[in-house]
C-alpha cells in the first residue's frame, strides 16, 4: 500500500504538461508562483493529489460503515441511493438556474444523500433484511440516476459538463478552495467514526444478538447511515460520486487483515480508499491526454472485478476454516475415554457395582428400585 501510494503520488505530480522530473518536485514547490512548473505543481497537481487522498479515505470508510451496518458486503453508496441522491442534490439547482452560494453545495449534497439513503431504509423496513436493503437501494439509485438523466436533457452544454461529473466522478480542475471545503465536515465525521466503530462490531452479530447486548439495531443503523452521509456528501459535492471505491476498499481491508474486527478494518479501509482513488486518477488524467477521462470510470473498471475476486477468495477461505472435522468411526474412543482392548467387555463396572449389573440399572437403583449406585460409562444426554 505504501509503495502504491508513493509511486502514484510521484507520477501524479511529475507526469503531464509540463513534465517535472521527480528530483525537481521539491524545487518546483519551493519556487511557487515564480515558474510555470511551480504554478502547475503547487496550484493544480498538489491539491488534486490531496483531494484524491481525502475523497478516497472518506469513501472507503463510508463503504465499510454501510457494509457492516447492513451486514451485506455489496452494500455500497452506489447501491443504496446515497451517492446518486447527493449528486442529484447538487446538480438540480445548477440546471434549474438557482443562484446559490458555493457554501450551500455540501448542504444540498447532504440533503440529497440523506433523502436517497432514507428512502432505501424506509422502503426496506428500516433494514431488517440485508438482501431487502440492497435490492431496494438499487431501485432507489436507479430512480435517482434517471432523474439525473432528465436534467441532462434539460441542461445546456456548460451544465452538461457539470452533470457529467456528478454522474461518474472526476477530479479535474480542482483547487485548494475545493480541498478547504472538506475539512469542516471531516472534523464532524472523524469523532463520529471513532464512536461508531465498536457498535459496528456488535452489529455484525445480527439484530437479535445486538439487541440482547444493549444495542438498538434500528437506531444504530440510522446513525451509521447519517455518518456515511456526512462522509460521502461533501466529497460528491466537490468531485462527484467516484464509483465503487466504497466497495473495493473494505474488501481490501478484510483481505489483508482477515482476523481483525470492524475497528481495525475502518482505518485500513480509509487508507485503501485513498490508494484506490489516487491510483485511478493517474490514468484518468494521462491515458487519453490531452482529454481527461473521469476517475470514477477507472475505479469502476478496475474496482468491480477486483472486489468480486476478493469476495470469492475470502469466501473460500472462510469455507476452509469452517469445514467440520471428520466424524469418529464406529468403535473409536471418545475424548477422555479409553478404548477397550480386543475381547474385553465394553462395560467396566465402577466401584461398588457388581459384575453383570447393567449401567442403566445401576443409575436407576437396579431392578428392585433401590438406592442408585455409581454412574459409569458414557451417558446419553437427553
Amino acid at each position: 500500500m505504501v509503495v502504491l501510494l508513493a509511486v502514484s503520488a510521484i507520477c501524479a505530480l511529475s507526469l503531464g504538461t509540463p513534465y517535472v522530473p521527480p528530483h525537481r518536485l521539491l524545487a518546483a514547490v519551493l519556487d511557487g508562483d515564480t515558474t510555470l512548473a511551480g504554478i502547475v505543481v503547487t496550484e493544480l497537481r498538489v491539491p488534486r493529489v490531496v483531494l484524491a487522498l481525502v475523497a478516497g479515505a472518506c469513501l472507503g470508510a463510508a463503504g465499510l460503515v454501510l457494509q457492516e451496518a447492513v451486514r451485506n458486503p455489496l452494500a455500497v453508496p452506489e447501491m443504496l441511493g446515497v451517492s446518486s441522491g447527493a449528486a442529484l442534490g447538487v446538480a438540480a439547482p445548477l440546471v434549474l438556474s438557482l443562484s446559490l452560494p458555493a457554501v450551500a453545495q455540501p448542504l444540498l449534497a447532504i440533503g440529497g444523500a440523506a433523502l436517497g439513503g432514507g428512502l432505501t431504509l424506509l422502503a426496506a423496513g428500516l433494514g431488517r433484511s440485508p438482501s431487502a436493503v440492497l435490492l431496494t437501494g438499487a431501485a432507489v439509485a436507479a430512480a435517482l440516476q434517471a432523474a439525473l438523466l432528465v436534467l441532462m436533457v434539460m441542461a445546456d452544454q456548460l451544465d452538461l459538463q457539470l452533470i457529467y461529473r456528478y454522474l461518474l466522478g472526476s477530479l479535474s480542475a480542482r483547487t485548494w478552495d475545493d480541498v478547504a471545503g472538506l475539512w469542516p465536515w471531516l472534523l464532524v465525521a472523524a469523532p463520529a467514526l471513532v464512536l461508531c466503530a465498536p457498535v459496528l462490531s456488535v452489529m455484525r452479530l445480527g439484530d437479535e444478538d445486538a439487541e440482547a447486548l444493549g444495542v438498538r439495531a434500528q437506531r444504530a443503523r440510522l446513525t451509521a447511515l447519517a455518518i456515511a452521509v456526512v462522509l460521502i456528501a461533501p466529497v460528491t459535492a466537490v468531485c462527484g460520486p467516484v464509483a465503487w471505491v466504497g466497495f473495493l476498499a473494505p474488501h481490501l481491508a478484510r483481505w489483508f487483515a482477515p482476523a481483525a474486527g470492524a475497528v481495525r478494518w475502518l482505518g485500513w479501509s480509509a487508507a485503501w480508499g485513498a490508494v484506490v482513488v489516487i491510483v485511478a486518477d493517474v490514468p484518468a488524467r494521462l491515458a487519453l491526454a490531452p482529454v481527461e477521462t473521469p476517475a470514477g470510470a477507472w475505479t469502476a473498471l478496475l474496482g468491480v472485478p477486483a472486489g468480486v475476486a476478493l469476495m470469492r477468495s475470502g469466501g473460500r477461505g472462510r469455507a476452509t476454516r469452517r469445514r467440520p472435522a471428520p466424524s469418529a468411526a464406529p468403535g473409536d474412543a471418545l475424548p477422555g475415554q479409553r478404548k477397550a482392548a480386543p475381547g474385553a467387555p465394553s462395560h467396566v463396572p465402577g466401584p461398588g457395582v457388581p459384575d453383570g449389573v447393567d449401567g442403566e440399572e445401576s443409575r436407576s437403583g437396579g431392578p428392585s428400585g433401590g438406592a442408585s449406585g455409581t454412574t459409569t460409562g458414557t451417558e446419553d444426554v437427553r
